[in-house]
């Protein structure tokens, strides 16, 4: 982990990337943890949610797609409530809305910096 920020292979430009793929799908709360200063477990957790099972699947799959290369490790396709893709150095929640507020997940980071992601946000190109 804690690889360069700088380069095209670098985590924070995947985390960027799959940021705006998440968007892309309409995902809500996009959020961005930047742990590498906490954690040597990952870089970058990215966390979002949708409304429903078909959203969830549809944003995790697009992300799947978008990316240069396949996560490692991937769970949640069964029940679709809770879809984890972990990308080694960015580990992706893809979240149900109301599991997201029932788990809280991003407390657990909350000392990390933060960034959230919005269609406004610079790094999502129109």
């Amino acid at each position: 982990m804690n690889a360069t920020s700088s380069g095209p292979d670098s985590p924070e430009r995947l985390a960027r990337l799959i940021s705006s793929l998440a968007l892309d799908k309409k995902a809500e709360n996009v959020l961005l943890i930047d742990v590498r200063k906490i954690t040597t477990m990952t870089d970058f957790f990215i966390i979002c949610s949708a409304d429903t099972d078909i959203q969830v699947k549809a944003i995790a799959d697009s992300i799947r797609r978008g990316t240069p290369h396949k996560p490692t490790h991937t769970e949640g396709y069964q029940q679709v409530r809770w879809i984890l893709l972990d990308y080694i150095t960015v580990v992706v929640h893809v979240m149900r809305t109301r599991d997201r507020y029932y788990y809280n997940i991003e407390k657990l980071w909350a000392d990390a910096p933060t960034e959230e992601f919005t269609d406004e946000s610079p790094d999502h190109p129109e």
